[in-house]
């Protein structure tokens, strides 16, 4: 796959990009991550993109003319464009693994008070959110989508189901884990866990899954809060 980041700040990636998981893809040739500027494309001298919103109000908006030159010298008939945002539907796992699908991913990263929304109603193909939260950039955001998404790609991920058994894949959380030794501290590992029943131990996990989101997400079982 193919993912273009558009930011105003291309280093902040350098490090969550460089280890672990996405620098083996990414070595793999599995992610051609590329990161681009949006300074690049203004042209004044002075790199400027934003500017005062008009009607007032606190803070700066992105211009339109370098954000849209920036994802138009990248697109291609098949790229599915992103704007990270609050005002977006929230992340989900389905979403992650629907756009694990995609060919090619344009992240725009939102900056300042957003960006002129002409741009994003001629070049965004969806927004999302990655919770009821505003962080300082987009580029937090594009982060936390490219490694989310990035587990459903075929390569990236060693064991290929791990994927299936992770929290929110089948509507609940996943199930409580141990290693080491059997007893630690007092607290022992299930007795079911050790004794080499395999549907005991897949019933045991479920039951355990089901405790805890029903305690802490019963939303996501239906049920009312």
């Amino acid at each position: 796959m193919k993912i273009d980041i558009l930011s105003l700040f291309p280093d902040y990636f350098r490090g969550p990009f460089d280890v672990s998981m996405i620098k083996r893809a990414r070595e793999a040739g599995i992610l051609d991550l590329h990161l681009l500027d949006i300074r690049d494309f203004a042209e004044n001298k002075h790199r400027r993109v934003d500017d005062r919103p008009y009607g007032g109000g606190p803070g700066m908006v992105l211009c339109p003319d370098p954000v849209a030159k920036a994802i138009r010298s990248v697109k291609k008939e098949r790229s599915h464009v992103v704007y990270l945002s609050p005002q977006g539907p929230l992340l989900s796992a389905r979403k992650c693994e629907e756009l694990a699908q995609k060919e090619h991913l344009i992240l725009l990263c939102g900056h300042y008070e957003g960006i002129d929304e002409r741009v994003i109603e001629t070049e965004v193909d969806e927004e999302i959110s990655i919770g009821d939260y505003v962080v300082t950039n987009g580029c937090i955001a594009a982060i936390v989508l490219v490694d989310a998404v990035s587990r459903f790609i075929p390569g990236v991920i060693g064991h290929p189901d791990a994927v299936k058994e992770d929290s929110f894949q089948n509507g609940l959380f996943d199930g409580p884990h141990f290693a080491g030794p059997l007893e630690f501290e007092g607290k022992a590992v299930p007795p079911v866990l050790v004794g080499g029943n395999h549907a005991k131990i897949r019933q045991f996990r479920l039951e355990k899954a089901t405790e805890k989101t029903r305690r802490v997400r019963p939303e996501l079982l239906g049920e009312k809060t």
